[in-house]
């Protein structure tokens, strides 16, 4: 166990992936959630998406969200762009880094954005291009590398090439992202051992969905190879749109409990954290889906 990190970076995505699945929530409630979380010691924090309001409505204040936040010293404030328009709207609203998707699964990428994998991936050359040009970092995300709802399995195969081509395109970071939630640890195990034999174990984030409870169990079971970038959001936001009635995203407050009590440092502090959670569940008239926030309330 002696390769598990002293800390772990929790990417907050909450504000984005979280709420784009959640009852629309006004401009106010967002800037405070997002707040809520600096001052909750998240250093990076996805704050909005640069996409058609026509296909995410929920997201199409973000750039007025991004003007109004109050920003704290040593925190990234982050936006999903697909396009270089999307890219261009993040710069005019100060985004301070900016992300890109692609899919391990051909099922899901014409599904999803209706061309394939390489054609997504040729899409973002002109964005990471631009980013490069601006000095903005620009994370990758790879959707479906444990399962995929269309499909079925995803060649893990697959899932090496595509983070590759991410990382050797420009991605300082790639995020490994179980969409469904179906992985289990020794699959969560090897899917990442296999991607880190061709992207450093540095550049590569865990994004895994809590659909069937698996999510903490796969994050536990792949610290000891050494990933230390681990993505959640608040309060357990955003439900899995291909499971009905499903959660989706795995709780920040549950990972940070999870990693605090195994002895790992976030810089977050866990009561701070579920007080946001709880705050932006009230606007959204929703539970919260966090185990450890229940804890908390249960106890208060």
């Amino acid at each position: 166990m002696a390769n598990i990190p002293s800390h772990v970076k929790v990417v907050e995505v909450g504000p984005r992936d979280g709420l784009q699945n959640e009852a629309k929530v006004s401009l106010d409630d967002k800037v405070r959630l997002i707040n809520d979380l600096s001052q909750a010691g998240l250093s990076y924090i996805e704050a909005g998406s640069f996409v058609s309001p026509k296909w995410v409505p929920q997201m199409a204040d973000s750039s007025d969200v991004l003007r109004q936040i109050q920003r704290r010293n040593g925190v990234t404030y982050a936006a999903l762009t697909p396009n270089l328009k999307g890219f261009e709207l993040a710069m005019q609203a100060r985004a301070d880094e900016v992300a890109i998707f692609g899919a391990a699964s051909e099922a899901f990428s014409q599904k999803n954005i209706n061309c394939s994998i390489s054609e997504s991936l040729a899409r973002f050359e002109p964005v990471i291009a631009a980013a490069k040009a601006a000095g903005i970092r620009v994370r990758g995300y790879v959707s479906c590398v444990l399962g995929c709802p269309y499909q079925g399995d995803v060649p893990v195969s697959e899932v090496v090439r595509v983070a590759k081509t991410l990382y050797d395109m420009g991605c300082y970071e790639v995020s490994l992202g179980d969409t469904i939630g179906v992985g289990t640890p020794l699959q969560a195990q090897r899917m990442l051992s296999a991607v880190a034999e061709h992207v450093p174990m540095q550049a590569l984030a865990l994004h895994f969905h809590n659909t069937y409870g698996q999510a903490l169990a796969n994050i536990a079971s792949c610290l000891p190879l050494g990933v230390s970038t681990v993505d959640s959001a608040v309060a357990g936001l955003g439900g899995c749109p291909y499971a009905k009635g499903a959660s989706g995203n795995l709780a920040s407050e549950d990972l940070v409990y999870m990693l605090h009590g195994m002895g790992i440092d976030t810089g977050i502090d866990l009561n701070t954290l579920a007080q946001a959670g709880q705050r932006i569940c009230q606007a959204l008239n929703a539970p919260v889906r966090s185990q450890v926030s229940q804890a908390l309330l249960a106890q208060s």
